[in-house]
């Protein structure tokens, strides 16, 4: 047997993997992997950190395997060095913080695939009380986001009250006392999140809440909470509530996700294997970081280990969680076996096939059968771009173009001649393509796929079930406010919406055309009749285009519209479409420069906006016979702005 519930692995392939047997250290990897991530992921509640702290942590675990003298403390040891990896990434950026505050506000930004609460809910199909407790985490201090991570799993019978004291340091009776403290503050939050979602919401609770940025935090937990304890119309909010031990008892760990990046975990394996570290003996602090890792200034890796991990990453084909696993062992069996600090040299990719398409030429969105639609002019569906000016091709050059990729950064794409291979040289972190299929498109590079339920038409189990499939985020229907586009009353979307939540994915609204902040416009009206009936909206997906071709006044006209979207709902946002392009007489486009200048621009800015989660440029193709928003006009050819998407980060 691998393991004894409650007490980790058998203490024989404890005692295998400390004698080099690389079979069982595989085993004992894979085994500790989940309960890691779980650890990490609660108390830092899915941050960007958290695949960086759970591989630092394995790596450092395998590196201390030799001086662990009993076997059966495996657990409580493997434990106690996640707390203190955790504890050592705040100081860094504690550290670092007055320094580079606006790029720590861009790395706070919550991706709803990474929000730990929001990753329990999915995956553990989690309702009711359960699922308000699982909210409910987000409201707590730093220290008690600590202590849940590790109740939480004792409560789920993973770990013992020893563990969770001795990771913490504290003796049982003084964790007795700050469990006791914490699960108050849970329940005060409880309180807050159904108070929040009540509908409809006490009026006085409302006014408190007018000038909250939406973003759960201690302090306002604090205010809504003494407001709940004074309040007669809160004050029923606790009645019912079961205890949180009973409604956690005998849950299992949340799996680890597809996306834990292996490149970093290979590249450090391969740059501190030569290295002697230590990652402290049981009972004993640790220290830092990764002894023989080059880092950058604010403690992640150097650019040369980065560039490293990116070529070998190239050589790895991953397929889901289990091939992630198969990948962070591989990784860590290379370390524990001191091979050598050099990260393989990779063989350059041969490029993807080109898939055959019908047509290059720009569209605003697909129709529910997948065909190109028009643009937003009156015309109808003939009608095209009415200035023809070609972009600028991509100048050739011996050395590799630099691409910038970004988990954020995501594209519209249509099938076009080399739709594939300029997907991967776009540095496109997600595209989507206005349907539940890829429509022929390939992911060679770091690409994921979102799909979308375009219209009513779109809402068929086929579709639904292909949704399923695709990962896990799922975009609610496209421009129902225009005749040109799904077409849908308000009544007709709220009708429909339950089939999408059954889906179980992140769920984005229905992306409106305009209007998304105007108070009575058809997103508000979907989202007050949704909060009404108690159904689920995860985010808000709009799109914007720009009338104003001068760069200054189009970022600020667009992160103006952000602003107040938030500001009305108070959800993450995906910008799904936007660019500049002119509507208001038929169709309009900037010049190539003016394009690119705005790509630029406004990537720079969206990336200071925590509330924006992902944008999506409009669109990836480009017809080189007429002016369009588009980044390329076959597999390898960049138009000016795609030359600039290309090196946005």
């Amino acid at each position: 047997m691998i393991e004894n519930h409650r007490r980790g692995p058998a203490p024989g392939l404890v005692t295998a993997a400390c004698a080099g047997d690389g079979r069982a250290l595989e085993q004992l990897v894979a085994h500790c992997l989940p309960l890691v991530y779980n650890i990490v992921g609660r108390a830092l509640n899915g941050h960007a950190d958290v695949d960086d702290v759970v591989q630092e942590t394995l790596l450092r675990m395998v590196r201390g395997l030799p001086k662990l003298r009993d076997p059966s403390a495996l657990r409580s040891w493997l434990v106690a060095i996640t707390i203190r990896q955790v504890r050592s990434r705040e100081v860094l950026r504690a550290t670092d913080r007055d320094r580079r505050a606006r790029l720590d506000d861009a790395e706070a930004i919550t991706d709803p695939a990474l929000d730990f609460a929001g990753l329990t809910i999915l995956r553990l199909g989690l309702t009711e009380q359960r699922r308000e407790i699982a909210e409910a985490t987000r409201w707590l201090d730093p220290d008690d986001q600590e202590l849940l991570s590790l109740w939480w799993l004792e409560e789920t019978g993973e770990l013992e009250r020893a563990d969770l004291a001795g990771a913490l340091g504290l003796s049982d009776r003084h964790a007795a006392v700050r469990v006791q403290r914490m699960k108050k503050q849970m329940e005060v939050s409880r309180c807050v999140v159904r108070g929040l979602g009540a509908g409809p919401r006490c009026a006085r609770l409302d006014e408190i809440a007018a000038p909250w940025d939406g973003v759960p935090s201690p302090l306002w937990r604090k205010r809504f909470g003494r407001h709940i304890r004074g309040c007669g119309e809160c004050a029923g909010l606790e009645r019912g509530l079961l205890p949180m031990d009973r409604l956690l008892s005998g849950l299992p760990l949340v799996a680890v996700p597809a996306g834990l990046d292996p490149a970093r975990v290979l590249a450090r394996a391969g740059a501190s294997s030569g290295t002697p570290g230590s990652a402290g003996t049981p009972g004993t602090s640790g220290s830092t970081g990764a002894p023989g890792t080059p880092r950058g200034r604010h403690g992640r890796p150097g650019r040369g280990v980065r560039r490293a991990g990116r070529a070998v990453s190239r050589r790895v084909l991953v397929g889901g969680a289990a091939g992630v696993v198969f990948v962070v062992v591989a990784a860590l069996v290379a370390a524990r076996l001191s091979a050598g600090p050099e990260a393989p040299v990779a063989r350059t990719a041969a490029p993807p096939t080109p898939v055959a398409a019908a047509s290059p030429s720009p569209v605003r969105s697909p129709s529910a059968s997948a065909s190109p639609s028009p643009s937003r002019s009156s015309a109808g569906p003939s009608a095209s771009p009415s200035r023809s000016a070609r972009p600028t091709p991509s100048p050739r050059a011996a050395a590799p173009v630099q691409v910038a990729s970004s988990a954020r950064k995501g594209v519209g794409v249509w099938s076009f001649d080399g739709v594939s291979q300029a997907l991967a040289a776009s540095g496109a972190g997600w595209y989507y393509t206005w349907n539940t299929g890829h429509q022929g498109v390939t992911t060679p590079g770091p690409s994921s796929f979102v799909p979308m339920i375009w219209g009513a038409a779109s809402v068929t189990d086929a579709s639904l079930a292909q949704a399923r499939a695709a990962g896990p985020y799922l975009l609610g229907f496209n421009e129902p406010d225009m005749a040109q586009q799904s077409n849908m009353s308000v009544d007709q979307a709220l009708e429909l919406w339950p089939r999408l939540m059954a889906a179980g994915k992140v769920l984005g609204s229905p992306a409106v055309a305009y209007g998304a902040d105007t108070a009575g416009g058809w997103l508000d009206r979907f989202m007050s009749g949704a909060r009404a009936k108690g159904y689920r909206v995860d985010f808000v997906t709009l799109h914007w285009y720009g009338g104003d071709f001068r760069t200054p006044q189009a970022v600020q006209q667009l992160t103006s519209y952000l602003a107040a979207v938030y500001a009305r709902y108070h959800k993450p946002i995906w910008l799904t479409e936007y660019a500049l392009i002119d509507f208001s007489q038929g169709t309009r486009f900037p010049s190539a420069q003016q394009q690119a200048d705005f790509v630029t621009a406004s990537t720079k800015a969206l990336d200071g906006l925590p509330y924006l989660q992902r944008y999506a440029w409009f669109g990836l193709g480009a017809d080189p016979s007429k002016p369009s928003s588009g980044l390329f006009t076959d597999g390898t050819t960049a138009t000016a702005a795609g030359r600039a998407f290309r090196a946005a980060r």
